[in-house]
């Protein structure tokens, strides 16, 4: 059986509708991005839907082609809420499911802040904590929280004057695409037949956009037509050049801010070459 996880959250719906289905090698479980990472990186896994900061750091994975988490502008589920204006913000509460996120938060915060006003001075370094996921945001007690996810296109946070799309403020800075999530491979795994399963999986799984959201929203407790337009007009699921670019310039800021490793290459899975015994 080829070990298979994937996240439990609405934008994944589409990847891994039938996904099983498809192949009866697969054996899909479903977790948080960040436990994902740890699940692939420990060999628990052999391919992981995993939060794209997290490919950089194992420095060793290969992905999926033409399949992906994506946004091209606005993301809804990933939300950073504030009590003050971008440039004052000091301290934040990070979404316990997040590493992506996190690292796009960071990133935004130290290198974007530059291009937008003051940046943070020197003496007055950021501080960042883990916000349980079941804790109440509201209570979290710092200037700003990060929330992904379901919880994140829910959330309302009335203590919070601000929020932030992180998607959308990505967009706006680098006028590229940001990359979340990409299906990433163990080396060594050899997927045989099931390796065409996950772009099929996402064709078909595009094809019942609608049902998917309905039955969806009846679950989370969400619009039917928000979740549908969520799929098809918020999320992007392929991997083509721009989302590549965007891809590479996360990994370059990454580099850059301490965030990941220097040199890992955006490796596309190739089945190994299988040498018969004769």
């Amino acid at each position: 059986m080829i070990r298979v996880g994937a996240v439990n959250y609405l934008n994944t719906k589409p990847l891994i509708e039938g996904l099983a289905g498809l192949s009866p090698d697969i054996n899909l479980s479903l977790d948080l991005p960040s436990r994902l990472a740890d699940r692939l990186a420990a060999g628990k896994l052999d391919v992981g839907l995993i939060p794209v900061i997290e490919f950089f750091r194992a420095g060793s994975y290969s992905m999926i082609p033409n399949v992906s988490i994506a946004s091209r502008g606005p993301v809804l589920s990933v939300t950073l809420f504030s009590k003050v204006p971008w440039n004052e913000i000091r301290t934040v509460a990070l979404d316990e499911g997040s590493r992506t996120s996190a690292a796009l938060t960071k990133i935004l915060l130290r290198e974007h802040s530059r291009t937008v006003g003051t940046p943070v001075p020197p003496q007055t370094p950021m501080c960042y904590r883990q916000l349980p996921i079941d804790a109440d945001p509201e209570s979290a007690g710092t200037d700003a929280v990060l929330l992904i996810g379901d919880r994140a296109m829910k959330a309302c946070l009335p203590s919070f004057q601000y929020a932030y799309d992180l998607g959308q403020e990505w967009t706006e800075w680098t006028g590229l695409p940001m990359v979340f999530a990409v299906w990433a491979v163990r080396p060594g795994v050899d997927l045989g037949a099931a390796e065409s399963v996950f772009v099929r999986a996402k064709n078909q799984g595009l094809a019942k956009a609608g049902v998917i959201a309905a039955r969806e929203a009846t679950i989370l407790g969400l619009d039917p037509g928000y979740c549908r337009r969520y799929f098809t007009n918020i999320i992007h699921y392929d991997l083509g050049p721009v989302e590549l670019a965007g891809l590479k310039r996360f990994y370059q800021l990454a580099v850059a801010t301490g965030l990941a490793p220097e040199g890992v290459e955006l490796e596309t899975y190739h089945r190994p070459n299988l040498v018969a015994c004769r």
